[in-house]
């Protein structure tokens, strides 16, 4: 076989359906958020697009804990936690993640993504005759995690409880069962029925599993996400979270009863055999989680501008989907004029806002996706305002009229 010949046709392919992916060689100045440096034509960008939402990463208690840690314990963690021992930031990060979230333990792992695969997979495997239920626009980590279990699995509509009942009706009461679903959906940014569904999952026998990816640090009284802002963390069996987004560093994690994370912590072999985080890493995430505990200025700030840039955008005639979380999907439709429109922001106008194609969004749903902080200002905003206008005029794409 012609090995270098089925590359290229297989790149050649995604490209001529417009779902090829370039990256933007980028670097952020730190203290200037959400000023970066574009090293391909150096100049400075805006940027758009980022899910450090809160500007977390470039907090200087976060900088400053990275710095003492590295300084004091290195650079690396030496290792598996079975293997290395456990560096004590992360020891302390996990009692701070479980409080967080009202729960008796938390494991902290590599990614959002690995905790996702690595716990969905484990307990899928281990409940035995188990079935998953799980939403259709559930991230692709649940997914391969609930694929990787082998255990049946049923997909209901999205946010559609009714549905759901509908599917929990015909399995034995009897039989161990998982709801898998997340709070706020990463592109659409629409938010799901979490009390009808913990309604749903206590009627019928079920765990709760709420990935909390893309609400963490950003919603209720300490930042534990949507459950946390509704009261609803203790009808959750298990919140699985993220430290790279609301929190601005790296790392993934889940929080439940001790038994449950201890289960995971014991048989789940993307945690067993994955060198831990190192401590700068940790000591940085922690100071992030307790800062925003303690601190809803950040919160505050971040929602007035979520609804400040909505309000722009829809006085410009920008044809953003309308969403009750922080995300705000401008709709494209075409994932050739998606790009384009994506490289003429960046080229014409130095905003960076990278473009979203299928298989991250459905075909046709393509679009630039708005993610504001709290470190934008207004100016900044009407100016993406007046550039997303003559670019889609350009493109002859739709704008209101």
């Amino acid at each position: 076989m012609n090995y270098e010949f089925f590359f290229e046709g297989a790149l050649a392919k995604l490209k001529a359906e417009g779902n090829y992916r370039q990256f933007t060689d980028i670097e952020r100045y730190a203290g200037k958020f959400p000023l970066a440096r574009d090293y391909k034509r150096g100049a400075d960008v805006i940027l758009w697009c980022s899910n450090d939402y809160l500007g977390m990463g470039q907090h200087p208690k976060v900088i400053a804990a990275m710095i003492e840690a590295a300084e004091k314990m290195g650079a690396g963690a030496g290792g598996t936690r079975n293997i290395s021992g456990t560096n004590h930031p992360l020891v302390a990060l996990e009692t701070e993640l479980a409080d967080l979230h009202d729960k008796e333990s938390a494991l902290v792992f590599t990614s959002g993504y690995v905790a996702n695969e690595t716990t969905l997979g484990t307990l899928g495997a281990l409940l035995p005759n188990a079935v998953i239920f799980s939403d259709q626009l559930n991230h692709a980590s649940m997914i391969e995690g609930i694929r990787k279990s082998k255990a049946e699995k049923h997909i209901f509509r999205h946010n559609d409880a009714g549905h759901l009942e509908s599917i929990l009706k015909q399995t034995d009461i009897n039989r161990p069962k998982i709801i898998a679903f997340e709070s706020v959906y990463s592109m659409d940014g629409d938010i799901a029925p979490i009390a009808e569904i913990c309604d749903l999952a206590e009627k019928y026998n079920a765990l709760t599993y709420l990935d909390e990816v893309h609400a963490v640090g950003l919603y209720g009284d300490k930042g534990g996400g949507i459950s946390d802002k509704l009261g609803l963390s203790n009808r959750i069996s298990l919140i699985q979270g993220t430290l790279a987004k609301g929190f601005g560093v790296i790392g993934g994690y889940i929080a439940a009863s001790h038994k449950l994370v201890d289960t995971i912590r014991s048989f789940a072999p993307g945690f067993i055999f994955s060198t831990a985080l190192p401590p700068a890493v940790a000591a940085a995430t922690l100071a992030s989680v307790r800062h925003l505990k303690s601190s809803n200025i950040e919160r505050e700030k971040h929602q007035a501008n979520v609804a400040k840039l909505k309000n722009i955008l829809l006085a410009a005639g920008i044809p953003i989907i309308h969403t009750e979380s922080h995300i705000i999907p401008v709709l494209i439709g075409d994932p050739f004029s998606s790009r384009i429109a994506s490289q003429k922001l960046l080229e014409d106008y130095n905003i960076f806002v990278q473009h979203i194609n299928y298989p991250t969004v459905p075909k046709g749903k393509e679009c630039l996706r708005l993610t504001p902080t709290p470190l934008h200002t207004e100016e900044m905003m009407h100016d993406l305002a007046a550039a997303l206008k003559q670019v889609l005029a350009e493109l002859e794409l739709k704008i209101a009229a």
